[in-house]
């Protein structure tokens, strides 16, 4: 007795339903890409130019802070605008013009005088080689130039100065009087040159009367990725206060981030 073939048939996917599951696939895939790049694509545009933003902001209020604490009327830029250069100070308060009853030391004008008395105390003691400047009117000229060739109005503070009284090493004879009867203890001028794509800080001397010079070393890097810069100067004058104008332009990936910032400078020296 010949027992009849039982017939089964056999479950799977045939090769045109693998190749439409792909491509359905496929296309599944680049529809929910789209939503998923824009948003990637928009986080990473902010961080750049939040990152372009805080550096350019980091950057002016350094130089603001280094204008603000500027010796009056020091502050000049190059005639291209890349260089801005200032004479830092540390302190500074009013020397004694007038004798109290009878006493006292005060800053004689018509002689060299090797030292006088602070009306009103110093914060601290003033550190013997550091320079004082009385009445600085100009950066340029002969009188009353502190970046003159032999300053009229720029002694040297000796050794015991202290926070109410200040000893010259040597005598010095200052041309002009303070009508505030001011004076400044300086440091190092500053310097802020854009070159090179980077906004640098240098400390020391940076501008010639013309053009900037080549003999500034050790760069402090302030920022990077500098397109372009921009400083101006309104000196003002004594009864109105000068004023700064800084424009950085930072860019990266095709993309420029401009900002402008203005800084007050007193000049009442």
């Amino acid at each position: 007795m010949v027992l009849p073939r039982q017939i089964t048939s056999a479950s799977g996917f045939t090769l045109i339903e693998l190749v439409v599951v792909i491509v359905i696939a496929g296309i599944l895939a680049a529809l929910g890409g789209q939503f998923i790049v824009a948003p990637i694509t928009g986080y990473i545009d902010l961080s750049r130019r939040t990152r372009l933003v805080d550096q350019a902001e980091i950057s002016l209020r350094r130089m603001q802070r280094d204008i603000r604490h500027a010796l009056p009327n020091s502050i000049r830029i190059d005639p291209s605008g890349q260089y801005l250069e200032m004479v830092n100070t540390v302190d500074g308060g009013r020397y004694r013009r007038y004798l109290d009853a009878g006493s006292g030391d005060t800053l004689d004008f018509t002689v060299v005088d090797s030292g006088f008395d602070v009306l009103g105390d110093l914060h601290v003691a003033p550190s013997p080689g550091r320079r004082l400047v009385v009445y600085n009117i100009s950066t340029s000229g002969i009188s009353g130039n502190v970046y003159a060739i032999t300053p009229d109005n720029m002694a040297v503070i000796g050794t015991g100065s202290t926070p109410a009284h200040i000893n010259l090493s040597p005598g010095f004879n200052f041309a002009n009087a303070s009508p505030y009867q001011r004076f400044f203890v300086i440091d190092q001028p500053v310097t802020y040159a854009c070159e090179g794509g980077d906004l640098n800080r240098y400390s020391g001397y940076g501008l010639s009367p013309t053009q900037p010079t080549t003999s500034l070393t050790n760069p402090s890097l302030v920022a990077r990725s500098i397109s372009s810069c921009q400083f101006s100067y309104d000196p003002g004058a004594s009864q109105r206060a000068g004023l700064v104008t800084l424009e950085l332009s930072l860019s990266e990936e095709g993309e420029t981030m401009t900002l402008l910032h203005q800084a007050h400078v007193v000049n009442a020296p």
